[in-house]
């Protein structure tokens, strides 16, 4: 007898997987997030304030987690030395991007290495088109992220404080390495 209950017992570890599987399902609203998935490399112009813009080598790196349940964004941003090679670090984030089905929104907590967290707000735009944004003390950031013709990551970062006039204060133009 304990010998068929261990039998048994395997048998539904082994078919747990699938039974689970079947029981949740990815939200439909995180597969229209499914091309941000990857390894991205390329580079961001940046300008804060006056003086000369700045070049960072970028590289982000998008996986998705939990059977397609949340996105983990990790960010990394180094200054373009004269020789072109990667310098000291000049942003470090990390965010988790998830779909609440009862409030039927994004959610989006962001951290960085040098500033607070803060969660932001995300809407799909487009098959492969999302804006998302968030407010801070002295105004609003928002950041449009697209795919390009030619397969880039596109993204143009911009800034407001009134929510109508825009300036852009970052472009970013990366290609998928994985």
């Amino acid at each position: 007898m304990k010998i068929r209950s261990l039998i048994a017992t395997l048998v539904m570890l082994a078919a747990w997987p699938v039974l689970a599987a079947d029981a949740v399902s990815v939200n439909p609203e995180m597969r229209k997030l499914d091309w941000l998935v990857g390894e991205w490399k390329g580079e961001a112009t940046v300008q804060m304030g006056p003086g000369p813009a700045q070049t960072v080598v970028q590289h982000e790196r998008v996986q998705s987690k939990l059977d397609g349940k949340v996105l983990l964004i990790e960010g990394l941003g180094k200054r373009k030395m004269e020789d072109g090679s990667a310098g000291a670090t000049v942003h470090d984030a990390l965010a988790i991007l998830s779909y609440n089905p009862e409030k039927k929104n994004y959610r989006f907590n962001t951290w960085l290495a040098d500033r607070p967290s803060g969660e932001a707000v995300l809407e799909v735009t487009g098959p492969t088109t999302a804006v998302w944004g968030l407010e801070t003390p002295r105004g609003r950031m928002r950041y449009t992220v697209d795919l390009t013709e030619k397969g880039e990551w596109l993204e143009i970062g911009e800034w407001s404080t009134d929510g109508t006039k825009w300036t852009k204060f970052i472009e970013m133009r990366l290609s998928k390495v994985k």
